[in-house]
């Protein structure tokens, strides 16, 4: 039998990485990981986490108005950016500690390095090589920027957090939820913004009444739509006759009339690709189709021992699956519990302004796969919140249910606490519940969250 340096050799510390290795470790696997950046991935040093704490910050600026309703008076404030971004980067890093702590403790070693493929049981990190019986990439994504001209003025959402001015004027191409997270944090912060995007709304995959009402919610927070522009008109040019960093965004709008848009900062938000380039999957023989890696339903290669997981695999890129995906690959190959994960009925929210969250089938794939067995309960109205902070927001629910019996294939909202009522309600959709089961759940009153279970 070959002697390999390791059993499992993982390739990337993210999140997926991250929860794989620990669990091999635990079943008695010798691992290592390698990691050519600070440990915790995409969502930990320039994603979700803090991502979320400028949506946070992004809030602070309304107190002043909505608490004018409630009898306070709250000076309007100044955002101090250096302090924001600074203290950001201090708890990135205090995770990234945390992360590696939780290695040592679990008996993984870490390699510092980028790793890439020498053969299929080996790979180097710098100028060291270390063989394994069996390899895990989980190397996670990277933003993109699309091919336009003065496309090397825009920044990406890699860069978005070390800003080392405030702008002013910020401008995002793209209409996706990064793009849309974005604008929203932005605006609150106190830029002008402005969205340029391809289609009529923003958020093109997700229910049609999410989109309306969460674009409708920020153009009621003044950010400014450009839709249905013509993306090959698209182009940045410097604007150096204004000031040293200033940019002119230049395109068509749906009429063929010629727009522009000024900004301080643009956001190029288009979306993301695997991040494979550095790996040299070909030395391994790894299949690779529509730019990701081809697994299995266990998230096995073409390559017996080598498994990828996580959004190098571009199924459902968000963190918990990545998360469940390295857990299953643990529990079946080390744990001799054979298992895989559902990629159905994934929560996911996009914490715009206004905050969206759905789980389930959209109303659109609902009626192609179910035609007029498909029946909608939708409600709209004002929080009881802004009854006296004042102003336009406004939550939107939909259920969608099929057949007789009501069967919930999916729940949708937009409105506060869109993420934390889903998270909740997801359950009803995972469990296959029905209407009736809502409707013979008490209402917690007065909250947003009882109007899932009073709908009519």
């Amino acid at each position: 039998m070959t002697d390999f340096d390791y059993d499992l050799f993982v390739i990337g510390a993210g999140s997926g990485g991250l929860a794989a290795s620990k669990r091999a470790a635990s079943y008695g696997a010798k691992v290592a990981i390698a990691e050519g950046d600070l440990v915790g991935g995409t969502c930990v040093i320039r994603g979700c986490v803090p991502k979320k704490l400028m949506v946070y910050a992004s809030h602070f600026s309304h107190f002043p108005h909505e608490s004018a309703g409630y009898g306070w008076t709250i000076p309007e404030g100044t955002l101090d950016w250096e302090k924001l971004r600074d203290a950001i980067q201090t708890e990135v890093s205090r995770l990234n500690k945390l992360h590696i702590s939780f290695l040592s403790k679990n008996n993984v070693e870490l390699i510092s390095g980028f790793a890439k493929f020498v053969d299929a049981h080996t790979v180097a990190v710098g100028d060291r090589q270390f063989t394994a019986e069996r390899i895990l990439i989980s190397v996670g994504g990277e933003a993109f920027k699309p091919d336009l001209a003065g496309i090397e003025y825009a920044i990406t959402s890699k860069e978005m957090f070390l800003l080392p001015q405030f702008p002013k004027r910020f401008a995002v191409i793209g209409g996706g939820y990064i793009g849309t997270e974005f604008a929203g944090i932005m605006r609150g912060l106190g830029s002008e913004v402005t969205q340029i995007i391809r289609d009529h709304y923003v958020l093109k995959g997700f229910d049609n009444d999410v989109r309306i009402n969460v674009q409708e919610g920020m153009v009621n927070h003044d950010i400014n739509f450009h839709t249905c522009i013509d993306s090959n008109s698209l182009k940045i040019i410097k604007n150096s006759q204004e000031h040293e960093n200033a940019l002119t965004i230049a395109f068509n709008d749906a009429e063929g009339k010629a727009q522009q848009v000024n900004a301080d900062v643009v956001l190029a938000a288009t979306g993301r690709k695997p991040n494979l380039a550095p790996l040299s999957l070909e030395q391994a023989g790894i299949a690779v189709v529509n730019d990701a890696i081809a697994v299995t339903e266990d998230s096995c290669t073409n390559q017996p021992h080598i498994y990828a997981i996580g959004d190098c695999t571009n199924r459902v890129n968000l963190t918990p699956v990545a998360i469940a995906e390295g857990r299953a690959f643990a529990d079946t190959v080390y744990g001799h519990k054979p298992h895989f994960i559902s990629h159905k009925n994934i929560p996911s929210a996009v914490f715009s302004q206004p905050e969206a969250a759905t789980v389930g089938l959209s109303e659109e794939t609902a009626r192609e796969l179910y035609g007029n067995r498909v029946k909608v309960y939708k409600t709209k109205f004002r929080p009881m919140f802004y009854s006296l902070a004042g102003g336009e927001a406004k939550t939107m629910m939909k259920l969608i249910v099929v057949g007789e019996e009501e069967r919930v294939v999916g729940l949708h909202m937009v409105g506060k606490d869109a993420a934390e009522i889903i998270q909740g309600m997801s359950l009803v959709v995972t469990m296959g519940g029905c209407k009736k089961d809502l409707d013979n759940t008490m209402a917690m009153h007065p909250t947003a969250a009882e109007e899932f279970v009073t709908m009519q």
